[in-house]
C-alpha cells in the first residue's frame, strides 16, 4: 500500500476544521450541548457530536468512511489542554 502526500498542511487542515465549527457547527450545538466532542470531516462539513472522542469519530467514520476529521470540544477551541497536566507534573 503506498501512501498519498497530504493534501492540506497542518495549519491548512486545522483552518478549515475551525472554519468548519464556526460557521455550521457551532450555532447549532453550542446552545445545549457544552463539553460535548465534534468530529468534522473536513472535506464535506459533516460532522458528529457525542460524550467522547471515539463515539463522535465512530459515528462520522460509518456516514462517511474517508473522512478527515478535525475535533473539537464544544464550548472550547480545544479538544485537550496539556498545560494543566504539565503544571502538576513539575510540581512532583
Amino acid at each position: 500500500m503506498t501512501q498519498s502526500k497530504p493534501q492540506y498542511t497542518k495549519v491548512e487542515f486545522a483552518a478549515r476544521g475551525d472554519e468548519i465549527y464556526e460557521r455550521v457547527v457551532r450555532p447549532t450545538v453550542e446552545p445545549g450541548r457544552k463539553g460535548s466532542f465534534v468530529a468534522i470531516d473536513i472535506e464535506s462539513g459533516a460532522h458528529e457530536v457525542a460524550s467522547d472522542e471515539f463515539s463522535a469519530t465512530d459515528k462520522l467514520l460509518a456516514r462517511v468512511p474517508d473522512s478527515q476529521i478535525w475535533m473539537r470540544k464544544v464550548g472550547s477551541p480545544y479538544v485537550r489542554r496539556l498545560r494543566s497536566q504539565i503544571s502538576i507534573w513539575r510540581a512532583a
